[in-house]
């Protein structure tokens, strides 16, 4: 069974946390679950950047994005070669480890 290894963000999860997932999992859900409260402004339809996340471990494992995702991407703060949209990640069969950027381009939390 993969595991996704948040790492420490100050607001979000601040001791980090080693979160179990199954294969196909949505990273987005599998953090929501545990209480990671990711933005997702758009509800998880690939139609904004709140859920970006940099995959500092495992990231060859994922499917490639997709021309949607990217072109989202292009409007994340803090964008990194390893960025993704946390809605858009699919669990493969290795682990993961993950970042949270400390900020969003929202400007208020969306509370979900």
């Amino acid at each position: 069974m993969p595991k996704i290894v948040v790492l420490p963000h100050e607001d979000l999860c601040p001791e980090g946390a080693v979160l179990e997932a199954n294969e196909g999992d949505m990273v987005l859900d599998v953090a929501l679950r545990a209480g990671i409260s990711i933005e997702h402004a758009c509800e998880k339809s690939c139609a904004c950047t709140t859920c970006h996340c940099i995959v500092r471990e495992g990231f060859d494992s994922l499917e490639e994005s997709d021309e949607l995702e990217d072109d989202m991407l292009d409007k994340a703060w803090g964008l990194e070669p390893e960025s993704r949209l946390s809605c858009q990640i699919h669990v493969a069969d290795e682990d993961l480890v993950i970042e949270i950027p400390k900020y969003t381009l929202n400007h208020a939390a969306e509370n979900h």
